[in-house]
């Protein structure tokens, strides 16, 4: 991953291969933001000019090179849109410029960047919280998955470069505790973020449920984190029958893992459960071709729970957090479940199985019976849920359903804080009735409309008495199947794993529940 640094060196004299500066859109034509005085000096006072010259606006995710000044040891300028300007004195020592406009702006540069040694980033940085989003926007926009690209070349090269290797933020101070307490929050988070992108992209012969719980095995021990892996023998005896059902038709055979960070100041505890299908094919209800390509994605939800459990215990958050990772591969075969078939439950409840693509939330609700029997404060399940959640909300936007207002709110708000776009939705009740069975306590299928908010219903009833619990259904942007754009790549993105570690910090700070 890109080295990150922080200097209060002047830009001019400083050794690197690129300089990164920020440019808004002002009312009457681009701004150069704060940050990049001195190269705006070294310009005579025209570089807006001049980027104006050269077609720049300012616009969120516009970018603009050229040469540098006389006088420069870095032979290129990389002027990047901040979007509109922020309203009131630009120039004042708080520019007002926010988190998520800076991570997009520092995730643009870094993935222009590519090939690039060394590059100085001089936006604006008016405190911690900016140092803090211009590094997440560098990590994460610099990534790049090429594990199976280039034959005997650097396995890291992307295109045939590697991404951009040392980031230096300018305006950062390398001997100020919050300045580096914020970068180094970047680092863990993004990190681990990052190791749940790899995941996600990786092909599926590759990454079995098997093959994901020795990887979970092998990051707990790294960073003294508890682990206990339920095998398919240990989860034939507990009774996991959702798990067992949907894992039966793969000779993949399916696991639950459970991830523990304790911290001894803890007064609170958070669970997290992900659904882990490793490849789903739709069993016997077979999917329609062309909507297989991606399906090694449908685990990311629990790529995501894994990712915010390490990252909580990396940053020793004062709150226990217990991640369950649903691990199974959903395939047809002799021994599939089939539609018709009965279920029944670790919770001791039976499920008509009407349909085998709607396996997820089979994996899941044996996971959050388990997670209830620790009776935490509360519940957030992520799973690359639902169709119909799309269609609702788009590929950037993923839903979230609960049984509790107030805690649907304080999950919504901590997503959209950390630039995780999100959406409230309900659970209407009436739409409950139509999973009811004649042969079984309920069904796996309901309504054909409101299909992402049927599945919520599902899993509400498997979540213990008393418990407050949150769904994110992350279908959308759980896998970008278009260009990148800010800082989020092509396949997987990573999405929740920045909202469960806000939640953990939220809850270690007393602030939530």
């Amino acid at each position: 991953m890109t080295a990150l640094t922080l200097s209060t060196a002047a830009a001019p004299g400083l050794r690197a291969d690129a300089i990164v500066i920020g440019v808004a859109k002002g009312a009457q034509g681009p701004v150069v933001a704060p940050g990049a005085e001195a190269v705006n000096e070294a310009y005579d006072g025209k570089l807006a000019g001049l980027l104006e010259t050269l077609g720049a606006s300012g616009a969120e995710g516009e970018l603009t090179k050229l040469p540098s000044p006389a006088g420069f040891r870095a032979p290129l300028v990389v002027a990047v849109g901040l979007g509109a300007e922020p309203a009131g004195d630009a120039d004042a020592e708080d520019a007002g410029y926010d988190a998520e406009a800076l991570r997009r702006a520092a995730g643009v540069a870094a993935r222009a960047l590519t090939g690039v040694r060394k590059a100085a980033f001089a936006l604006p940085v008016d405190g911690p919280g900016a140092v803090e989003a211009i590094g997440e926007g560098v990590l994460l926009g610099a990534y790049s998955f090429d594990v199976y690209k280039g034959g005997t070349e650097d396995p890291k090269a992307k295109n045939g470069k590697a991404p951009l290797a040392e980031a230096t933020l300018l305006g950062g101070k390398p001997r100020d505790a919050a300045h580096k307490g914020a970068l180094a929050r970047a680092v863990a988070i993004c990190e681990e973020l990052n190791r749940a992108r790899d995941l996600v992209n990786t092909p599926p012969n590759d990454l079995t449920p098997a093959d994901f719980a020795g990887i979970a095995q092998a990051a707990a021990k790294e960073h003294g984190v508890k682990i206990q892996v339920l095998d398919e023998k240990a989860l034939v005896k507990g009774g996991y029958g959702g798990i067992l059902g949907v894992g039966g038709g793969s000779a993949a055979t399916p696991r639950l893992v459970k991830l523990s960070y304790t911290h001894p100041e803890a007064e609170k505890h958070l669970a997290f459960v992900g659904k882990g299908i490793t490849y789903d094919s739709g069993g016997i209800s077979l999917k329609p071709a062309g909507h297989n390509e991606t399906m090694k994605c449908d685990m990311a939800g629990a790529a995501a729970v894994f990712a915010a459990v390490v990252a909580a215990a990396r940053l020793g958050l004062a709150v226990n957090v217990t991640g369950w990772l649903a691990l199974a591969e959903n395939m047809p075969s002799g021994s599939a479940v089939r539609p018709g078939d009965v279920l029944r439950m670790f919770s001791g409840k039976t499920v008509e199985v009407l349909n085998t693509d709607a396996e997820g939330r089979l994996v899941l609700a044996d996971a959050l019976w388990a997670a209830s029997q620790e009776n935490p404060d509360a519940i957030v399940d992520v799973a690359t849920l639902t169709g119909a959640m799309m269609l609702a909300l788009g590929s950037r936007t993923f839903g979230v359903m609960a049984n509790d207002e107030a805690f649907r709110s304080a999950v919504h708000e901590a997503a959209e804080e950390v630039g995780e776009p999100a959406w409230p939705m309900p659970l209407p009740e009436h739409l409950r009735k139509g999973m009811d069975s004649p042969v079984a306590d309920i069904a796996n299928m309901g309504e054909r409309w409101g299909g992402g908010l049927v599945a919520g219903l599902f899993l509400r009833e498997f979540v213990g008495e008393g418990i407050a619990w949150a769904h994110l259904d992350i279908a959308g942007p759980a896998f970008n199947e278009g260009g990148p754009f800010g800082y989020t790549p092509k396949g997987g993105t990573g999405t929740a794993v920045r909202t469960l570690v806000r939640l953990a910090e939220l809850t270690a700070a007393g602030e939530l529940g």
